[in-house]
C-alpha cells in the first residue's frame, strides 16, 4: 500500500476501543528521578520562550502544547483532551448535538471525513467517507484547527452549512449544501428483510449489546418465529468502549475467548470470555453474515475477529481499518482528561489485526457506490497513520493488497445494478448468501433451531 497518507486521527472520533480508568494522585506525583535532567531542558525552554519570544505567551498555551506534543510522539491515538475535544468525545458516546453528522479527522492540515453517519443530513446529501472538506460557506478551512472547523459545522437547527468537497477520483470540487439538524446518536437500528434481520451497528456507545440482544427478539417477533439469519453491519463503524464489544461478542459465543489485551505491565493484561450475559446464543444458531470494510475500526474488528476464529459468522466486505490497540481514556479532572494507548488487543486465535486488519472470508466490493473504487485507492487505515505501534506480528500490510484480479460476478456498474433496483450490493450479497443457506444446508429444524450450526 503506497504510504501517501498520514493523517493522524484527532481526539474525538471513536475509531478505538476505550476503556475508562480513574487517575491517581500518587500515580500522578511520582517520577523517575533519572528523568530530570529531561525535565530541566523542558523547563529551560520554557523560561527561553518566556523571556526571548518576540510574544508575550501564555502559561496554559505552552503547558497544552509540551503535552500534546509529547503524547503527539507516541502514537496516533493518544492525545490529551479538554475543553471543545473531550466535550465531542463525551457527546459521540452518550449525547445528541446540532450538526451534520460527521465523524471528521484532521489529515495534513486538511479536514477529511472519516465516516457520515447513517441517516444523518450529511448522508443523505451525498457526502461520503474519504471526501476532504476544503471550504466553509465560501471561507477556506485549510490548515486551522479541527475543533474550530467542527464548531463552525454545528449550529442552530434548521440553518444551512455550504460545504466545498474535494472527492478523490474527481476533477473538479463539488458543493454541497447541508441543513442542520439534531442529531441523536443511534447506535443499533434493525429491519427485517423477509425472514433475515439486518442490524447495523453505527457505533460501540453505552447498552450496544442490550440493543441487539433486543433487536433480535423484535424481528423474531415480527417474522413469527420464522427468523432465518442475521446480517450484522459494522460497515464505517470507527468504534467505541471495549466492554460493549466483548458484550456484544458475548450475544453469540457461549464459550471461549472473545479477545485478549496485553500491555507493558501485568495489570493491562486480560483475557475476556464469553459468558453469556445473555441466555445463550441470542441467535439461537442462526447463520450469521457479518460485513466489514475499511472505515470498520477497533472495537468493530473485536467482534469480526472474534466471530470469524470462533467460527460463528461469515466475514463480509473488504478489509478492515487494522487497529489492535486499547486507549485508556484517565481523566485528570472535571473538564481535562487523557487518551493512551495502554495496550495491544488479539483476537482469539491470537492474531494482532494491527496494520492488517480482519481479512474478510468472502471479499465483496460496493459496486453500487460508483466511486467506491476510485477512493478505495485514497482508503485511510491504520498503517498510513504517521507514527502508527509497529505490528507484533510482523505482517506485510502489503501482500494483502497483491491480489487484483476481478472476480466476474463484480463486473456489474453502479448503473446495471440500480437499474435492477439494488441499493446496496454487500448487503445484497450478504442476504443472497443467507437466503442460500436457508433454502439448503441451512434449513431449520422442528426445534426451530438450524441443523447444521456453527458452534
Amino acid at each position: 500500500m503506497t504510504k501517501k497518507l498520514s493523517a493522524v486521527i484527532r481526539a474525538g472520533l471513536l475509531v478505538t476501543a476505550v476503556a475508562l480508568l480513574p487517575a491517581t494522585t500518587a500515580g500522578l506525583a511520582e517520577v523517575d528521578g533519572q528523568v530530570a535532567p529531561g525535565f530541566a531542558r523542558l523547563f529551560t525552554v520554557y523560561q527561553l520562550i518566556k523571556a526571548d519570544y518576540v510574544d508575550s505567551t501564555d502559561d496554559d498555551k505552552l503547558v497544552k502544547g509540551a503535552i500534546d506534543g509529547m503524547l503527539a510522539s507516541l502514537d496516533p491515538h493518544s492525545d490529551y483532551l479538554e475543553g471543545a475535544s473531550l466535550e465531542r468525545l463525551d457527546t459521540m458516546i452518550d449525547g445528541s448535538y446540532a450538526g451534520l453528522g460527521l465523524s471528521v479527522a484532521m489529515e495534513d492540515g486538511a479536514v477529511k471525513v472519516v465516516s457520515p453517519m447513517r441517516g444523518s443530513p450529511a448522508a443523505l446529501a451525498g457526502i461520503k467517507a474519504g471526501d476532504f472538506i476544503t471550504h466553509l460557506d465560501g471561507k477556506l478551512i485549510y490548515g486551522g484547527e479541527l475543533d474550530d472547523a467542527v464548531a463552525k459545522m454545528r449550529g442552530e437547527p434548521g440553518t444551512s452549512v455550504r460545504l466545498t468537497i474535494y472527492r478523490p477520483g474527481r476533477d473538479e470540487p463539488l458543493d454541497i449544501t447541508v441543513k442542520r439538524e439534531i442529531i441523536t446518536l443511534q447506535p443499533v437500528t434493525s429491519e427485517l428483510q423477509g425472514t433475515i434481520g439486518v442490524i447495523t451497528i453505527n457505533e460501540f456507545s453505552h447498552d450496544v449489546a442490550k440493543d441487539v440482544y433486543q433487536a433480535i427478539q423484535k424481528m423474531r417477533t415480527q417474522s413469527a418465529g420464522k427468523l432465518t439469519g442475521l446480517v450484522l453491519d459494522l460497515r464505517e463503524n470507527p468504534g467505541g468502549a471495549l466492554d460493549e464489544a466483548v458484550g456484544m461478542s458475548d450475544l453469540f459465543l457461549t464459550h471461549g475467548v472473545i479477545v485478549s489485551q496485553r500491555g507493558r505491565v501485568a495489570a493491562d493484561n486480560e483475557v475476556y470470555r464469553a459468558e453469556s450475559v445473555f441466555p445463550g446464543d441470542a441467535a439461537r444458531g442462526l447463520p450469521i453474515v457479518v460485513l466489514i470494510d475499511a472505515g470498520s475500526a477497533s472495537a468493530s474488528e473485536i467482534v469480526a475477529g472474534a466471530l470469524q476464529d470462533q467460527h460463528r459468522a461469515l466475514i463480509m466486505g473488504e478489509r478492515s481499518f487494522g487497529k489492535g490497540s486499547v486507549q485508556s481514556m484517565i481523566r485528570l479532572d472535571k473538564t481535562h482528561a487523557v487518551k493512551l494507548t495502554t495496550a495491544r488487543y488479539y483476537t482469539p486465535s491470537g492474531r494482532s489485526v494491527q496494520e492488517g486488519g480482519i481479512q474478510p472470508d468472502i471479499q465483496v466490493p460496493q459496486l453500487t457506490d460508483a466511486d467506491a473504487r476510485k477512493r478505495s485507492l485514497d482508503a485511510l487505515r491504520e498503517s498510513d497513520l504517521r507514527g502508527h505501534l509497529v505490528n507484533e506480528a510482523a505482517l506485510n500490510d502489503d501482500k494483502l493488497e497483491t491480489d487484483k484480479q476481478v472476480d466476474p460476478r463484480f463486473k456489474l456498474t453502479a448503473a446495471e445494478l440500480t437499474a435492477k433496483g439494488i441499493k446496496d450490493y454487500q448487503l445484497w450479497y450478504a442476504l443472497q448468501t443467507l437466503r442460500h443457506a436457508a433454502g439448503t444446508s441451512m434449513a431449520l429444524s422442528e426445534k426451530g433451531q438450524p441443523s447444521g450450526h456453527a458452534e
